[in-house]
């Protein structure tokens, strides 16, 4: 019987791939037969982690473009083109906040950094649909692909400080599903757009937020770990299998979800 749930040799880009979440993704894509176009603004860490897939005899390029550079994309799709001739999945894990834009208790709200603020919009969202934009062209015009967005439990739930990324995620999980329509209505079911709304995952954004220095939690990270019914963090190879779901034929009659993986903290009421 055919794996429905196969990548392999599916040509697939993933922004963002050299932060912590998009390497978990990269390894997972590239073990599962995909090729990968480790895409992201470190050039040395893209190279280290393109070897290193590269020498376990999977199949990588290194992407270097910010997701905000409509220039710096068009030259990486195509590399991408030029090397592989398609391109048939896209994963925009490109995303973060910034201390400017955190919204803590001592602040005044009525003086809230607006050009922070702005820039954390433009890095998620103009950063996810940019690339779609960009990447999602070509795929359409080949006639069959998938493009997984990545969201937040900050689009879902009020989540104090984060004003920022709270408003982006939510207007990306608006974006998955406005967009997703439009594929439908002009291309039919030959490509879809979904997200996954990750729980609380340590990544370089949050790890300061949630942890000290010894590795304890703050009283955040303990309010989170409170709220979260499996009374823990997430890890992100636990974010794979709905991944491989979305960008596999296993989910070709699914388009405009949003996928919860976080451990039960979207419907956890605190009672």
């Amino acid at each position: 019987m055919e794996n429905i749930f196969s990548v392999k040799d599916k040509v697939i880009v993933v922004t963002g791939a050299t932060g912590i979440l998009g390497h978990s993704f990269i390894n997972a894509l590239a073990e599962e037969g995909a090729i990968v176009g480790v895409l992201g603004r470190n050039e040395k860490i893209a190279k280290q982690r393109v070897n290193a897939i590269v020498e376990k005899g999977g199949k990588a390029i290194a992407l270097i473009a910010d997701v905000t550079d409509e220039k710096q994309l068009i030259a990486a799709k195509k590399l991408m083109l030029n090397e592989f001739g398609k391109i048939d999945g896209l994963v925009n894990a490109a995303g973060g906040n910034m201390p400017e834009a955190v919204i803590a208790p001592d602040k005044n709200i009525f003086q809230l950094d607006f050009a922070a603020l702005k820039e954390v919009m433009n890095l998620n969202l103009f950063g996810t649909m940019l690339p779609t934009q960009i990447f999602g062209e070509t795929i359409a015009s080949q006639g069959k692909g998938s493009i997984v967005n990545i969201s937040s439990m900050a689009s879902q739930r009020v989540i104090t400080k984060v004003l920022g990324y709270s408003m982006a995620k939510s207007a990306i999980d608006c974006y998955t599903k406005w967009f997703a329509v439009e594929l439908g209505k002009r291309y039919g079911d030959t490509i879809r757009m979904n997200a996954i709304a990750p729980g609380f995952f340590l990544t370089e954004q949050n790890r300061t937020l949630l942890t000290n220095g010894n590795g304890t939690m703050t009283e955040r990270g303990g309010l989170v770990i409170k709220n979260t019914p499996f009374d823990r963090f997430g890890h992100p190879d636990e974010l794979i299998g709905a991944l491989i779901w979305l960008l596999s034929d296993a989910s070709k009659f699914v388009t405009g979800t949003v996928v919860n993986v976080d451990g039960g903290f979207s419907v956890f009421s605190g009672v």
